[in-house]
Order: structure tokens, then C-alpha cells, then sequence
């Protein structure tokens, strides 16, 4: 939707710098030939008429089909979102009802693994509905807690049972795009954890608007960090992933107004901090 906005103003300066230009070069030509007021004006009313008439043809031939995918992509998106939501609605609904008639043990751990899965099925399909409406449209900001989103999301990584966490956090309310802070945030979890051996602590802290994810991993050199958030870049190749990651972290700091510092040592470890005053509320 932000992408079509500024196709539209683009196209909107070029169109009337060309009937601007337009314009002046007519004027300039029935003032060489000396021609009355009336004459001059009768010119510029067709002048006027033909940039509508171009105007009008221009963005239907331009932006009507654009407009038309669009409507058909929103359409279709939200006929697939609801056909995922009937069977994961089910699963969850009737492992409610299981878990009430359930006594035995083992069938009961079996039956929670489901339901944990079901969550982390639920979650993944939000961030599908909001990756495919963030295409299409702007996301409305809300107000959030990110003490709580921490908490929540650190609880999600604890369950890989992997790295220890430990938790430094104070409340900070902040008005931001909810699903893509904790994308963001999980994006650096991940890399925290990705580049860590399995033992190694992650800390994190809040505290006055200043959120740190801080890790003992094996860290970057000075000419790494120049790249980190080059598309595609990985500090350790062997390591699983696409190289996005920070990428996607810095495009949502920009665009929230999210300040980001990376701090980092070879074999010491790396320090995300993000300055959150911008979005303070």
C-alpha cells in the first residue's frame, strides 16, 4: 500500500511537470503570435481538457490493473487464511474436551505436546496473516507492555530447552506494530541463540526505554559488523538460515523509529540494544 502511494505521487509530479511545461510552451506560442486574451484563454481550456482526458487514460491504463491484482491477492489471501483457521480451531477445540476425559499420564503429555504444537501453529499462522496484510495495507499500531512480549517470547525459546535466559526487565509501554516488534525480537533471539553453544547464557534486560539481548557467542570482528545488516550476510556460514535476519530486524527499527546498536568482540559475544524512547507512550 506504501509502495502504490509513492508510485502515485511520482507519477502524480511527473504529470504535472509535463502539463506545466505544456502550458508555459502554448503561452509562450500565442504570445509570439499576438493573439488576444480571449484566444489565450479558449487555448488554455483545451489545454486543461486535454491534460484530464491524458490524465484519466493514464491511470486507468497504469494503476487500474495494479488495483484490480491487488483486490484479487486480498481476496484469495483471506479465503486461504480462513480455510487454515477451520482445521487449527478444531485441533485446539478438541484437544480441550480430550484433556477433560484424560487420566492416564502419558496420554495426557501426548495430548499437551498437541496443544503446544497447536500454539505454535496459531502463531505462525498470525504472522502469515500479518506478513500477507502488511503487503497490502498499512498496520495499525497499538500499545503494548514489552516486558510481557519478552516474557512471552523467551518462554516460546525455553521450551526448545537449549541456552539459559536470564531476565533483567522493567515495564515499558510503547505503541508500535505488535507482531512485527515480536518478529523483530525473535529474529535476535535467534541469532543469539544460533551463534551460542547450547550452554551459554542470554541476557536481556529493559530498563528505561533500553531493550539488550546480550549473548557469549562467538561474536564478530569490526569488518563483520560493517555488514551485518547487508541482506544475506552470515558471521558463521555453517551455521542454518537464509542471512535475513538482521536485515528484517534493521528495516523494522527504521521504520518505527527504533534506534539499533550492535556491539560485538571476536569470541567474546554480541550486544543488540534498541533504544525504545521514540516509541515511548
Amino acid at each position: 500500500m506504501l509502495g502504490m502511494r509513492k508510485e502515485l505521487l511520482f507519477a502524480g509530479l511527473i504529470y504535472f511537470v509535463t502539463m506545466f511545461t505544456l502550458f508555459a510552451a502554448v503561452y509562450k506560442f500565442l504570445e509570439n503570435w499576438h493573439l488576444s486574451e480571449f484566444n489565450f484563454f479558449i487555448a488554455g481550456i483545451l489545454v486543461i481538457l486535454v491534460a484530464v482526458g491524458w490524465g484519466y487514460v493514464l491511470t486507468a491504463l497504469i494503476f487500474a490493473p495494479q488495483k484490480q491484482m491487488e483486490n484479487t491477492l486480498t481476496t484469495l489471501s483471506n479465503d486461504i487464511m480462513h480455510e487454515l483457521n477451520i482445521p487449527l480451531s478444531t485441533i485446539q477445540a478438541n484437544a480441550s474436551l480430550l484433556k477433560k476425559n484424560l487420566e492416564d499420564e502419558k496420554s495426557l503429555k501426548r495430548l499437551e505436546r498437541i496443544e503446544d504444537a497447536s500454539v505454535r501453529l496459531k502463531k505462525l499462522y498470525d504472522e502469515l496473516v500479518y506478513t500477507i496484510r502488511k503487503e497490502m495495507h498499512e498496520i495499525e499500531k497499538e500499545s503494548f507492555d514489552v516486558k510481557r512480549v519478552v516474557e512471552e517470547r523467551v518462554e516460546v525459546f525455553q521450551e526448545q530447552q537449549r541456552n539459559p535466559f536470564t531476565l533483567g526487565l522493567k515495564p515499558y509501554e510503547i505503541e508500535a506494530d505488535k507482531i512485527g516488534f515480536e518478529q523483530m525480537l525473535d529474529n535476535i533471539i535467534t541469532n543469539a541463540m544460533k551463534y551460542s553453544s547450547k550452554e551459554a547464557p542470554i541476557h536481556i534486560s529493559l530498563d528505561e526505554g533500553r531493550l539488550e539481548i546480550a549473548d557469549k557467542g562467538i561474536g564478530m570482528s569490526t569488518s563483520e559488523l560493517l555488514q551485518v545488516h547487508e541482506r544475506y550476510f552470515q558471521g558463521d556460514e555453517r551455521k542454518e538460515g537464509e542471512g535475513i535476519g538482521l536485515t528484517l530486524v534493521k528495516a523494522y527499527c527504521d521504520a518505527e523509529g527504533i534506534a539499533i546498536q550492535i556491539q560485538s568482540d571476536k569470541g567474546m559475544g554480541t550486544q543488540v540494544g534498541l533504544d525504545l524512547s521514540r516509541v515511548h507512550i
